[in-house]
């Protein structure tokens, strides 16, 4: 969707994204951990329209079900809007209207990119100026994906997430993505995860210091490889996040079963991530999948960053 941008409304677009590969570092001081992550935005969009107000307000819509994203001041579009205005010392308000693509706690970053489209949308509406590397700065103090958000390609992410190298991909990949019905919070799956490795630290090695990307995944990005993507593809809280939702792993069997060159859960999950060799397997797997009663949406990547919609 797009809409006019005028001196009482500007829209915003930001994408959701996959984590191609995610290896989670042990704890560190500030109680976060260390990751290395190769992040791919893909076409599910996020659309932020932006309008003046009084005060800051958030409303949402679209086909996602938005009943556990909170309306108040922990809202993470309220939270980018007003550290935007305490930045650049705008007095007034906006009122946020959004309209949802991205699952809602599945691992796909829609709140980070919700805060990243807020940015852009609010900075153009208030003539706040701020150029896309300040913006970038920004993102970081808000969360570890709202800077990809803004950024949007392909790039990897190291501390948090939040410091981004780009990073070369050539051509398309093809996804399809199982929706859940219920999501999963993102620190409790962290939780998990350091509570699996202590129960098992005999029998599996400990967790990086300084975690890395494997080069399989950079060579896959630079060839255009679907193949050897899929090969590639990796995520450390996978098993935190099957223990948590145990019925991931038959969606994942399913999935690669019906034609599905890899399944990965995205991110902090519980949104399960399929490579398809192309258009026409990804709409093999859909079907599939719907046929067991499970929603899916069908992307690409990978998508441009945070933008501005005009016609």
């Amino acid at each position: 969707m797009s809409a006019n941008q005028t001196s009482t409304e500007v829209a915003a677009r930001a994408p959701g994204k996959v984590n191609l590969f995610l290896s989670v570092g042990a704890v560190r001081e500030d109680g976060y951990h260390e990751v290395a992550t190769a992040y791919q935005a893909v076409s599910l969009y996020e659309d932020v329209y932006a309008s003046h107000a009084s005060d800051f307000a958030v409303t949402f819509e679209g086909k996602i079900n938005t009943d556990s994203v909170p309306t108040d001041g922990s809202n993470l579009a309220i939270k980018a809007a007003r550290l935007l205005a305490r930045k650049t010392g705008y007095r007034g308000g906006v009122h946020l209207r959004i309209e949802k693509n991205v699952p809602v706690a599945g691992g796909m970053g829609g709140g980070s990119a919700d805060a990243a489209a807020t940015l852009v949308a609010c900075d153009a509406l208030w003539g706040t100026g701020l150029g896309r590397e300040e913006l970038v700065r920004l993102a970081a103090k808000l969360g570890a994906d709202v800077p990809f958000a803004l950024v949007g390609g392909t790039a990897l992410g190291t501390g948090r997430g939040e410091r981004l190298s780009p990073a070369l991909a050539t051509g398309q990949f093809t996804w399809v993505f199982a929706l859940a019905d219920q999501g999963l919070s993102t620190p409790a799956v962290y939780a998990k995860l350091d509570e699996h490795r202590e129960k098992h630290a005999l029998d599996i090695s400990p967790a990086r210091e300084v975690p890395s990307v494997d080069n399989d995944v950079l060579q896959a990005l630079r060839a255009g490889d679907t193949i050897m993507l899929a090969n590639a593809l990796h995520n450390d809280m996978q098993v935190a996040a099957l223990q948590m939702q145990p019925g991931l792993a038959d969606v994942i069997e399913l999935g690669e079963r019906s034609g599905a060159l890899a399944g990965i859960v995205s991110g902090s999950g519980p949104t399960v991530a399929f490579l398809a060799e192309d258009s026409d397997a990804a709409l093999e797997i859909q079907v599939s999948l719907s046929a067991n009663g499970i929603r899916t949406v069908r992307a690409t990547g990978p998508a441009s960053g945070a933008r501005l919609l005009t016609d």
